[in-house]
């Protein structure tokens, strides 16, 4: 066995290793072990550390390639730094502790094995064509995966407060990993930092998905992903430009952490002056908070979230908060291509007479227009109508016209699938409570960490109802036609959210007669659109309605549609036509 050969050996060894790594370290944290055992994890941690190093070095021994400062090895020495840094401050705290003593509160060490982790995951070629897996199939599974791994994750001693039901931690983890917010424990008190850590951790994966880490991952450690692998990510996401789809996923994962970054930091300024909280306090609350709003999430490490009295007045940060899920729902491509739009103006205006920088017609594609003008309208709907059915209501409590302007705006834009509140939902008045539930179903924008059936699925919707009141046989916007095949999703798409919506409502009602039917309603609206608004419903479900919230969330969060794909075959396209006859409707 050569060199080269017994390298790729050791890689793989590594990587197996690595892998029962970080299970050992959840297990670590989440059991409170007999404390040799915890040495003899401590050891091969070190193991592992090391393991890593010695592959990471003989990467560029063993390697025909020319050694260059290129992106692998920027992040190589980036992340060698990072683990030398954490075991630093791990040996540190172990000398002030003592050498015999528990090492089961030492997180640096878990958190070096971490890295190495990503570090040799992202050194492994990843390929989708090496599954017998449908994409859509690989796509469900795989959160179905993360939901029921995050379930036990926080099933563990150490996660809780008190001990936790396989069905209340099946509830959270969905909830969580769907982006929902609904919750059937308090995510303050009933969870340890350890268990609000695993939330936001599958709040994260959830908001990004599971495709996007790997493929990444692959990409950009790797140099580039298989054409299948493209073709696969391309039909999930309903992508057809092959050349941009992995352009698009590192856009995604730079703007995600970007932005989640400038939140955290904004968050932790508006708070800065909280009573009772200390600096590493305040800085965990601006990040899980940061990740929750990006994604959509509406979870929150505060018992009344941000109704609580010391946050439903800082104004500053509902408007932090609020931009954060604004600009999380608008979806990564929209995001992406109004940056490129706003990039391409900013030069035309500094560079004016450069020839390079000429005007380039269609920068700001039609998926964005729609998106932005629907969003638009939808927002400026929902504010109006907070302010005229709450001004003397919910909105009371707040002085000035100005207070009540943002916290209506506030309220109008949280049912965009981004489930925080900052008035109490069980005092709405009804009109308000129709509002949201519409709100609610329409949702965020495609490719984006919120859910529903996206704003373009009604745009097309109500153009399709106006061309058709006009006696057109097309839809024509922005001098652009929109193809038969977007129609028949977005009608599919609207169907199949209603199908769901009322098989929900109809079971809950079955089971619990006593609920009030209005809350049911509005409950399976907020789970399928991954919202978690709630009129103060959720506790008081029993455990089959808790499961049937659960399968609307997860169905909500995959779409109705990707399970058809994933369960029927595709059938081949033949080459002929039948007769075209037209069907009497109305």
């Amino acid at each position: 066995m050569n060199a080269a050969a017994r390298y790729r050996l050791l890689n793989n060894v590594t990587i197996l290793i690595s892998v029962i790594a970080v299970a050992i370290a959840l297990l670590d944290s989440g059991f409170t072990l007999p404390i040799w055992l915890q040495q003899v994890f401590h050891i091969f941690y070190l193991v592992v550390i090391l393991l890593s190093f010695v592959v990471t070095v003989g990467r560029y021994l063993y390697t025909n390639k020319p050694r260059t400062l290129n992106k692998v090895a920027i992040f190589d020495a980036f992340t060698s730094i990072a683990i030398v840094i954490l075991l630093t401050a791990h040996f540190t705290d172990l000398v002030r502790s003592g050498l015999d003593a528990a090492v089961d509160g030492f997180v640096a060490i878990k958190i070096a094995v971490f890295v190495t982790f990503i570090r040799e995951l992202s050194d492994h070629n990843f390929n989708l064509n090496r599954t017998f897996l449908h994409p859509a199939q690989f796509f469900i599974l795989s959160f179905l995966a993360v939901v029921l791994v995050g379930a036990l994750l926080l099933m563990m001693p150490n996660a809780t407060t008190q001990p936790l039901s396989f069905i209340d931690a099946l509830f959270t983890a969905t909830s969580a990993v769907c982006v929902t917010g609904l919750i059937v424990v308090d995510t303050a008190t009933y969870f340890t930092t350890f268990g609000q850590v695993i939330i936001m951790g599958l709040i994260q994966i959830g908001g990004l998905g599971i495709l996007t880490f790997v493929t990444y991952f692959s990409y950009f450690f790797k140099g580039g992903v298989s054409y299948e692998t493209q073709a696969s990510i391309s039909e999930m996401s309903y992508m057809r430009g092959m050349g941009n789809v992995v352009s698009t996923l590192k856009s995604i994962l730079y703007v995600t952490f970007a932005v989640e970054a400038v939140a955290a930091a904004l968050i932790y300024i508006s708070i800065y002056d909280m009573p009772d909280m200390n600096w590493s306090e305040q800085l965990f609350f601006s990040v899980f908070h940061a990740i929750s709003a990006f994604c959509n999430a509406g979870f929150s490490t505060f018992s009344a979230g941000m109704y609580d009295d010391s946050l439903r007045f800082n104004y500053p940060l509902q408007l932090i908060i609020a931009m954060t899920f604004i600009f999380g729902g608008m979806g990564f491509t929209i995001v992406v291509n109004v940056l490129r739009y706003l990039r391409h103006r900013a030069e035309r205006l500094i560079y004016r007479n450069d020839r390079h920088h000429i005007y380039q017609p269609w920068l700001l594609n039609i998926n964005s227009r729609i998106t932005l003008i629907t969003t638009g309208a939808l927002l400026l709907t929902g504010l109006v109508g907070v302010m005229v059915f709450e001004y003397n209501n919910v909105l009371a409590d707040h002085t000035s016209f100005f207070d009540k302007l943002i916290t209506g705006f506030f309220t109008a834009a949280t049912p965009r699938t981004a489930g925080f509140n900052v008035i109490d939902m069980g005092e709405l008045t009804f009109p308000t409570v129709m509002l949201t539930i519409f709100l609610m179903w329409i949702g965020a924008s495609p490719n984006s960490t919120g859910g529903g059936i996206k704003t373009s699925t009604f745009a097309i919707a109500l153009l399709n109802t106006l061309s058709l009141a006009r006696g057109q046989t097309k839809i024509e916007v922005f001098k652009r036609q929109i193809a038969d095949i977007s129609v028949r999703r977005a009608f599919s798409i609207i169907w199949l959210s209603l199908l769901v919506i009322g098989t929900g409502v109809t079971l809950i009602s079955y089971d619990q007669p006593e609920l009030d039917l209005i809350k049911v309603v509005f409950e399976c609206f907020s789970a399928y659109s991954t919202v978690g608004l709630s009129l103060n419903l959720t506790a008081d479900l029993s455990d089959f309605s808790k499961v049937v919230v659960s399968v609307i969330m997860f169905v909500g969060r995959v779409s109705m549609l990707t399970i058809f794909i994933a369960l029927l075959k595709n059938m081949r396209q033949r080459n002929y036509r039948y007769p075209t006859e037209e069907i009497t409707i109305n």
